[in-house]
């Protein structure tokens, strides 16, 4: 059986420190999907296209790596592409606390599913899209901050 892992979020954009959880993990899977989470209710900054383009972009020379939106549960996601690992990035403590809840919730819901977390390179750990928006609407540079692919205009 292959291991397929789930990397969600709205990646809205995508950092160098998501850019990093996903090919220091390549290692530990067959294929990683980093699913696009769609919500109707979020106001995001980047159009949903523009941000595939820019995960595509950013994997293009890793074929193991499959970029994808989904909406709903991300368990119920992982099921339909038969991935039984959700990966998920720690910066900090804070994060750890956020995402050990999430992670227990899925497993409550789906047994079959494990999230795995890799803590972040430490360069990264400052790093969050939000900062990144916040950057970037205040007419800053924000291009050391986001993966490769990512074209701002």
């Amino acid at each position: 059986m292959s291991k397929i892992a789930l990397f969600p979020g709205s990646f809205d954009p995508i950092t160098v420190g998501h850019v990093d959880i996903v090919i220091r993990s390549l290692d530990l899977f067959d294929k990683i999907i980093v699913g696009v989470g769609h919500n109707s209710q979020k106001n995001y900054m980047f159009p949903l296209q523009d941000r595939i383009d820019w995960i595509k972009a950013c994997f293009e020379e890793y074929p193991q790596v499959e970029v994808k939106t989904y909406s709903g549960l991300t368990v119920d996601y992982c099921k339909e592409v038969h991935a039984r690992f959700i990966l998920r990035g720690l910066r900090t403590s804070v994060d750890f606390e956020f995402e050990k809840s999430i992670g227990q919730m899925n497993r409550y819901l789906e047994s079959g599913i494990e999230t795995i977390f890799l803590l972040s390179a430490p360069q990264y750990s400052p790093i969050s899209s939000t900062i990144v928006r916040d950057i970037i609407k205040h007419g800053g540079n924000a291009e050391p901050f986001v993966g490769s692919g990512v074209k701002l205009k």
